[in-house]
């Protein structure tokens, strides 16, 4: 399904404006890995593991804002996309609360560290993260896309700030929450993660 077409069968035709606007976003030409490809694989992750979730429809419009706005030279990607969400949203019929609860979602994507009740978080992260469990060149194409976006950092910085990243996730106690995603991902991608930091030279992560 065309992405605009699946926004609006998500929101009403009537956003149908919106739905165009954060498709072009994710189209930039700067990004190789936050792209259109990477916005449907979570949607589809989402649909599949929506019963998890306590506000499937809520999840769904966050994984739609959760990287509409992308710049990799700023620190604050994530709020800038939630404020962008709260604002949008507003112009829609969906309630305060569920925009308040949209823009919440889209900030836990900063750390990726749902509480334990959070059914919501926990089926939005899954979905952002899966991409760690993919197959070995899947992954290793992921990685490339990455770099390609971060190509202004040079090569000794770039490593050792992924390092540092890649660190952080597998000393998550858990990468992924819901029952489903953590029996599929969870070993594939604790393997994944160590696998790029040994080739990233950092030894301590082997």
């Amino acid at each position: 399904m065309d992405l605009v077409e699946r926004w609006t069968r998500l929101t009403g035709p009537e956003a149908r404006a919106l739905g165009e606007d954060l498709v072009a976003r994710y189209g930039e030409p700067h990004r190789r890995y936050h792209t259109r490809e990477h916005l449907t694989s979570v949607l589809d992750l989402v649909d599949e593991f929506a019963a998890h979730a306590q506000d499937a429809e809520a999840v769904r419009l966050a994984a739609w804002f959760h990287d509409a706005v992308y710049d990799p030279e700023r620190a604050d990607n994530e709020e800038r996309s939630a404020a962008l969400a709260e604002r949008m949203l507003t112009d829609t019929d969906l309630t305060p609360a569920r925009i308040a609860e949209v823009a919440r979602l889209v900030r836990l994507t900063i750390t990726h560290a749902p509480a334990p009740g959070d059914r919501n978080g926990q089926l939005l992260c899954d979905a952002d993260l899966a991409i760690l469990a993919a197959p070995p060149a899947a992954y290793a194409a992921y990685a490339s896309a990455v770099r390609e976006e971060y190509a202004f950092v040079p090569d000794e910085f770039f490593k050792a700030g992924r390092a540092v990243v890649l660190r952080g996730l597998l000393e998550l106690p858990v990468l992924f929450h819901t029952p489903a995603a953590r029996a599929r991902f969870e070993s594939a991608a604790r393997h994944n993660l160590r696998t790029e930091i040994m080739l990233l030279g950092d030894a301590s992560g082997a």
